[in-house]
Protein backbone atom coordinates (compact mmCIF):
# COMPACT_ATOMS: atom_id res chain seq x y z
CA UNK A 1 0.00 0.00 0.00
CA UNK A 2 1.48 3.15 -0.91
CA UNK A 3 1.93 5.86 1.62
CA UNK A 4 -0.48 9.03 1.39
CA UNK A 5 1.87 11.93 0.70
CA UNK A 6 1.19 15.27 2.10
CA UNK A 7 -1.85 16.88 0.41
CA UNK A 8 0.10 20.13 -0.44
CA UNK A 9 2.81 18.52 -2.31
CA UNK A 10 3.05 18.04 -5.48
CA UNK A 11 5.66 15.44 -6.48
CA UNK A 12 6.18 12.40 -4.64
CA UNK A 13 9.55 12.82 -4.83
CA UNK A 14 11.64 15.87 -5.48
CA UNK A 15 15.64 15.28 -7.30
CA UNK A 16 18.71 17.49 -7.11
CA UNK A 17 21.64 15.02 -8.95
CA UNK A 18 21.50 11.71 -7.58
CA UNK A 19 19.77 13.08 -3.96
CA UNK A 20 16.14 13.46 -3.67
CA UNK A 21 13.60 13.99 -0.80
CA UNK A 22 10.57 11.59 -0.26
CA UNK A 23 8.45 11.78 2.34
CA UNK A 24 9.49 10.33 5.79
CA UNK A 25 9.87 6.33 4.99
CA UNK A 26 8.97 4.12 7.73
CA UNK A 27 12.35 2.04 6.76
CA UNK A 28 14.41 4.22 7.34
CA UNK A 29 13.26 5.69 11.25
CA UNK A 30 15.76 2.98 12.98
CA UNK A 31 18.83 4.76 11.05
CA UNK A 32 17.60 7.92 12.15
CA UNK A 33 17.21 7.06 15.53
CA UNK A 34 20.72 6.21 15.44
CA UNK A 35 21.79 9.38 14.11
CA UNK A 36 19.93 11.38 16.73
CA UNK A 37 21.51 9.57 19.35
CA UNK A 38 25.05 9.35 17.75
CA UNK A 39 24.42 13.70 17.24
CA UNK A 40 22.05 14.04 20.93
CA UNK A 41 25.14 16.69 21.64
CA UNK A 42 23.43 19.11 18.88
CA UNK A 43 20.24 18.36 18.95
CA UNK A 44 17.23 19.77 21.02
CA UNK A 45 16.66 15.97 22.04
CA UNK A 46 17.97 15.11 25.97
CA UNK A 47 17.44 11.35 26.24
CA UNK A 48 18.38 8.59 23.37
CA UNK A 49 15.67 7.05 21.74
CA UNK A 50 14.52 3.65 21.94
CA UNK A 51 13.57 1.16 19.21
CA UNK A 52 9.80 1.38 20.44
CA UNK A 53 9.82 4.83 20.90
CA UNK A 54 10.65 5.49 17.41
CA UNK A 55 8.28 3.29 16.06
CA UNK A 56 5.62 4.44 18.33
CA UNK A 57 6.47 8.11 16.99
CA UNK A 58 6.34 7.24 13.43
CA UNK A 59 2.98 5.43 14.17
CA UNK A 60 1.17 8.05 16.39
CA UNK A 61 2.75 11.25 14.63
CA UNK A 62 4.46 11.07 11.53
CA UNK A 63 2.29 8.23 9.62
CA UNK A 64 -1.00 10.31 10.99
CA UNK A 65 0.57 14.39 9.46
CA UNK A 66 0.78 12.52 6.47
CA UNK A 67 -3.38 12.69 6.19
CA UNK A 68 -3.27 16.63 8.01
CA UNK A 69 -3.91 19.78 5.75
CA UNK A 70 -2.10 21.63 8.18
CA UNK A 71 0.31 19.76 10.04
CA UNK A 72 2.99 20.28 12.71
CA UNK A 73 5.62 19.50 10.81
CA UNK A 74 6.82 17.99 7.50
CA UNK A 75 9.57 15.52 7.13
CA UNK A 76 11.38 13.63 4.41
CA UNK A 77 13.75 11.08 4.20
CA UNK A 78 16.96 12.81 2.16
CA UNK A 79 18.38 10.03 -0.01
CA UNK A 80 21.50 9.52 -2.40
CA UNK A 81 21.16 7.24 -5.02
CA UNK A 82 18.23 6.13 -3.57
CA UNK A 83 19.46 5.30 0.03
CA UNK A 84 18.69 6.82 3.15
CA UNK A 85 21.71 9.03 3.97
CA UNK A 86 19.92 11.85 6.68
CA UNK A 87 16.24 13.41 7.03
CA UNK A 88 14.59 16.66 7.51
CA UNK A 89 11.90 19.35 6.74
CA UNK A 90 9.84 22.24 8.55
CA UNK A 91 8.76 21.43 11.97
CA UNK A 92 7.18 24.13 14.62
CA UNK A 93 4.97 25.23 11.48
CA UNK A 94 3.01 28.58 12.44
CA UNK A 95 0.48 27.92 8.98
CA UNK A 96 -1.26 31.37 9.82
CA UNK A 97 2.20 33.43 9.23
CA UNK A 98 3.39 31.32 7.01
CA UNK A 99 6.27 29.93 8.42
CA UNK A 100 8.08 26.73 9.77
CA UNK A 101 11.77 26.21 11.23
CA UNK A 102 14.01 23.74 9.19
CA UNK A 103 15.40 20.74 10.85
CA UNK A 104 18.09 18.46 9.46
CA UNK A 105 20.29 14.81 10.81
CA UNK A 106 22.56 13.53 8.32
CA UNK A 107 24.08 10.09 8.98
CA UNK A 108 26.68 10.49 11.74
CA UNK A 109 29.21 8.96 9.30
CA UNK A 110 28.59 11.93 6.19
CA UNK A 111 28.95 14.41 9.20
CA UNK A 112 32.54 13.65 9.80
CA UNK A 113 33.53 14.80 6.59
CA UNK A 114 32.56 18.44 6.87
CA UNK A 115 33.16 18.55 3.03
CA UNK A 116 30.46 15.72 2.17
CA UNK A 117 28.10 17.47 5.56
CA UNK A 118 28.56 20.93 3.69
CA UNK A 119 27.06 19.36 -0.12
CA UNK A 120 24.95 16.97 1.68
CA UNK A 121 23.29 19.95 3.70
CA UNK A 122 23.27 22.44 0.76
CA UNK A 123 21.81 20.32 -1.66
CA UNK A 124 18.88 19.48 1.23
CA UNK A 125 18.04 23.16 1.35
CA UNK A 126 17.72 23.43 -2.29
CA UNK A 127 15.80 20.55 -2.35
CA UNK A 128 13.68 21.78 0.40
CA UNK A 129 13.14 25.16 -0.71
CA UNK A 130 11.30 24.25 -4.14
CA UNK A 131 9.01 22.44 -1.83
CA UNK A 132 8.52 25.00 0.93
CA UNK A 133 8.54 28.37 -1.53
CA UNK A 134 6.58 26.88 -4.53
CA UNK A 135 4.70 23.78 -3.57
CA UNK A 136 3.84 25.26 0.03
CA UNK A 137 4.01 29.19 -0.45
CA UNK A 138 5.43 29.68 2.88
CA UNK A 139 6.75 33.05 3.34
CA UNK A 140 9.35 32.72 5.81
CA UNK A 141 11.75 29.68 6.75
CA UNK A 142 13.66 29.65 10.57
CA UNK A 143 16.62 27.92 11.69
CA UNK A 144 18.56 27.67 14.99
CA UNK A 145 22.20 26.64 14.95
CA UNK A 146 24.42 25.90 18.40
CA UNK A 147 27.32 27.74 17.93
CA UNK A 148 29.67 24.90 18.17
CA UNK A 149 29.00 24.61 14.34
CA UNK A 150 30.72 27.14 12.30
CA UNK A 151 30.11 24.63 8.80
CA UNK A 152 26.46 24.35 9.71
CA UNK A 153 26.06 28.14 9.23
CA UNK A 154 28.03 28.97 6.55
CA UNK A 155 26.02 26.87 4.35
CA UNK A 156 22.68 28.71 5.75
CA UNK A 157 24.26 31.99 5.12
CA UNK A 158 25.38 30.65 1.41
CA UNK A 159 22.35 29.71 0.75
CA UNK A 160 20.83 33.22 1.31
CA UNK A 161 19.80 32.53 4.74
CA UNK A 162 20.32 35.97 7.15
CA UNK A 163 21.21 36.63 10.70
CA UNK A 164 18.47 37.19 12.75
CA UNK A 165 19.43 36.97 16.18
CA UNK A 166 21.97 35.37 18.60
CA UNK A 167 21.05 33.49 22.20
CA UNK A 168 23.82 34.08 24.52
CA UNK A 169 24.78 30.76 26.52
CA UNK A 170 21.67 29.27 25.45
CA UNK A 171 23.00 25.47 25.36
CA UNK A 172 24.64 23.25 27.13
CA UNK A 173 26.97 20.92 25.18
CA UNK A 174 30.13 19.00 26.72
CA UNK A 175 29.85 21.10 30.14
CA UNK A 176 30.69 24.43 28.11
CA UNK A 177 28.01 26.67 27.40
CA UNK A 178 27.38 27.75 23.78
CA UNK A 179 25.73 30.46 21.60
CA UNK A 180 22.51 30.12 19.49
CA UNK A 181 22.23 31.25 16.27
CA UNK A 182 19.04 32.43 14.82
CA UNK A 183 18.68 32.39 10.92
CA UNK A 184 15.96 33.24 8.45
CA UNK A 185 15.27 33.01 5.10
CA UNK A 186 12.35 34.75 2.98
CA UNK A 187 10.47 33.46 -0.34
CA UNK A 188 11.25 36.70 -1.58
Amino acid sequence: MKIKKYSFLINDKISLGKYSLVVLRKQDIQNIRKWRNDQINVLRQKIPLTKESQLKYYTNIIKKSFYKNKPDQILFSFLYNENCVGYGGLVHMDWSSNKGEVSFVSDTNRTKSKIIYQKDFSIFLKLLFKIAFNDMNLNKLTTETYDVRPWTINVLENLGFKREGRLKNHVLIDYKLYDSILHAKFSK
